[in-house]
C-alpha cells in the first residue's frame, strides 16, 4: 500500500497548493507538448497561479513559527477553504496535515535565505508580480475590479501581498530544486522499485498516443522584415543617445514584457530561443544589441546587470506582419501536401522531412517528444485541449484536416497531424513502460532525499508550535521529541 497511499496523499496536497496563488494564463503551445520542468509532485510547490482571492480573515493566533516565518491560524483556515473549492471535503484531510504542509514550505524558504548559492532578487520578484497583475487586470477588466475581487484598499497593498507570496514561493522552489538536483537513479533501482509494488496496486496508464505533425507558416514579405529592422535600428540609436529603453519597450514591444519596460531575468537553462540567449549572454553591462532575429520576431536587448548565472535584461520585440496573401498561400500549400499524403503519393514522415517549417520536429518526420517523460508517448489528457477532439478521434496513420494554430506571440500558422501509434489504457508493464516507471522511481528517491534533508534542517532550525497543533502527529519530527 506504500505506493498507493503516498501517491494519493501527495496528489491531494498538491491539489490544494495549486489554488494558493493567482492563476497564470498558460500560453498555447504549438507542438502539443508541455514545456514546464517536471514537478516533484510529492513536495514541490507548483508554479501555478490562481484567480481565487487570497484575502484572509483576521488572524486569531500564531499556529507555528519556522525560522523567520510565521504560520497563522488563518493561514490554515484559508488552505482548508482552498481545498474545499477544489472539491475536497473537509473530512479528507486534517488541520494537522495542512499545518505540516505549510511548515514544510516555510522551512524551505527559511533555509533558502541561509543558502548563499540561492539568489532571488527583489527585482526579479517585482517583475514577476508586475506581469501577474497586468495579466489579471486583463482578465478581470480593470484595476478597480481586481482590488474589489481581492478586497484590497489600493494597488500597493495588492502588490505587497503578491510580492510576499511570490518571493516565499520562489525561495521554497529554489531550495527544493537544489535538494534534488544531484539525485540520480540506476536501472537496477528502477527494477527494485517496480517489483516492490504489489500487482494489484500498480499504476494504470491512460490512453496514449504518438503524434507527428507537419507545420506550414505563412511567409513574411521581405519588405516587412526590412521595415522592422529599420525601426529597431532607429530605436537603438535613440537609446544610445540617451532615450529610455524601458519607455521604448512600453510603447513598442509586442509581448507581455512590454508592461514592465521589457524587463526579464534569464539563465542559460531557460527554455528561450537559442539565438536570443546567445545574444543576451554576449553583451556587456549597459550594452544594447544590434537588431537580430529569433523564431518569434526581431529584437534588441539591453543588458542591465549580471548576477552570477542570471542576467537582468530588457528587450524589445517587433513581429513582422504576414499578409492575407501569404496566409492564403500557406493554407493552400498545406492542403496540397495533405492531399498528396492521403492519396498515397508520399508518406507523412517523408512529407514532414521535406516540407515542414518546424525545424525542431522536421528531422524526425514531425514526431513529437513529450518532455514530461522524454519519450514519444502522450496521454490524451496531455494533449492541447483545443485539438484534443481532433487527435482522439483519429485512427492510426490517419491525417487530420488542416488546423490553424498560433505561437506564443500570436503568429498564425497551419498544421496537419497524424497518429503514428495508439496505446489503450493499461496496467503498468515494466518492459513497455520503463520510461514512466523510471520517472516514478526517481520521484520516490527524490522524495526520500527531501525527507532526509527535512529531518536534518528541522533539528537545526528554530521551531515553535502553538495551541492544539502541539498534539499533532506529524510525519516529520517538528516537535523535536
Amino acid at each position: 500500500m506504500k505506493f498507493t497511499i503516498k501517491s494519493y496523499f501527495i496528489a491531494f496536497i498538491a491539489c490544494i497548493t495549486l489554488s494558493q496563488v493567482n492563476a497564470q494564463v498558460s500560453e498555447k503551445d504549438s507542438t502539443l507538448t508541455i514545456t514546464d520542468k517536471d514537478n516533484i509532485s510529492r513536495t514541490t510547490v507548483k508554479k501555478v497561479d490562481s484567480v481565487k482571492p487570497f484575502t484572509r480573515r483576521k488572524a486569531d493566533g500564531i499556529a507555528a513559527v519556522i525560522g523567520d516565518y510565521l504560520i497563522l491560524d488563518s493561514d490554515i483556515t484559508k488552505m482548508r477553504e482552498d481545498a474545499q473549492t477544489q472539491g475536497i471535503s473537509s473530512g479528507e484531510i486534517s488541520d494537522c496535515q495542512l499545518a505540516g504542509r505549510l511548515m514544510e514550505n516555510k522551512l524551505y524558504a527559511h533555509q533558502a535565505l541561509q543558502d548563499t548559492t540561492i539568489v532571488v532578487s527583489d527585482a526579479e520578484i517585482t517583475g514577476m508580480t508586475d506581469q501577474q497583475i497586468s495579466r489579471m487586470v486583463s482578465q478581470i477588466g480593470s484595476m478597480e475590479k481586481l482590488l474589489d475581487f481581492y478586497r484590497k484598499e489600493d494597488e500597493q497593498a495588492l502588490r505587497d501581498e503578491l510580492f510576499k507570496i511570490n518571493k516565499e514561493r520562489r525561495l521554497a522552489s529554489e531550495m527544493q530544486d537544489k535538494i534534488i538536483e544531484k539525485v540520480e537513479i540506476t536501472p537496477e533501482e528502477v527494477r527494485e522499485f517496480f517489483n516492490e509494488i504489489p500487482e494489484d496496486e500498480r499504476p494504470k496508464f491512460g490512453d496514449e498516443v504518438e503524434i507527428a505533425q507537419l507545420v506550414i507558416k505563412p511567409e513574411v514579405p521581405k519588405e516587412e522584415e526590412d521595415k522592422v529592422v529599420e525601426r529597431l535600428k532607429e530605436m537603438r540609436a535613440d537609446i544610445l543617445d540617451g532615450a529610455s529603453f524601458a519607455t521604448k519597450a512600453v510603447l513598442y514591444s509586442e509581448d507581455a514584457t512590454s508592461s514592465r519596460g521589457g524587463q526579464m531575468t534569464i539563465t542559460r537553462e531557460d527554455p528561450l530561443d537559442k539565438d536570443f540567449k546567445q545574444v543576451a549572454f554576449s553583451l556587456r553591462a549597459g550594452e544594447v544589441s544590434k537588431p537580430f532575429k529569433s523564431e518569434f520576431g526581431y529584437h534588441i536587448i539591453q543588458l542591465d546587470k549580471v548576477r552570477g548565472q542570471k542576467l537582468d535584461i530588457r528587450h524589445i520585440i517587433i513581429i513582422p506582419k504576414v499578409t492575407e496573401k501569404t496566409v492564403q498561400e500557406a493554407k493552400e500549400k498545406i492542403e496540397g501536401i495533405r492531399e498528396e499524403i492521403v492519396n498515397g503519393e508520399i508518406t507523412f514522415d517523408a512529407a514532414a522531412r521535406k516540407y515542414s517549417d518546424e525545424k525542431e520536429t522536421r528531422g524526425d518526420g514531425g514526431q513529437l517528444i513529450n518532455p514530461k517523460s522524454g519519450d514519444t508517448r502522450f496521454e490524451l489528457t496531455d494533449v492541447d485541449p483545443l485539438i484534443y477532439e481532433k487527435v482522439s478521434n483519429l485512427k492510426k496513420d490517419e491525417v487530420s484536416l488542416v488546423l490553424m494554430d498560433q505561437n506564443r506571440t500570436g503568429q498564425k500558422f497551419f498544421k496537419i497531424i497524424t497518429l503514428t501509434e495508439k496505446f489503450p489504457e493499461h496496467i503498468a508493464d515494466y518492459a513497455k513502460d520503463y520510461t514512466k516507471i523510471k520517472e516514478l522511481a526517481l520521484r520516490e528517491k527524490q522524495f526520500e532525499a527531501i525527507e532526509e534533508w527535512q529531518n536534518e534542517k528541522i533539528s537545526e532550525t528554530y521551531i515553535k508550535i502553538n495551541g492544539d497543533y502541539k498534539n499533532c502527529e506529524f510525519n516529520s519530527n517538528w516537535q523535536k521529541n
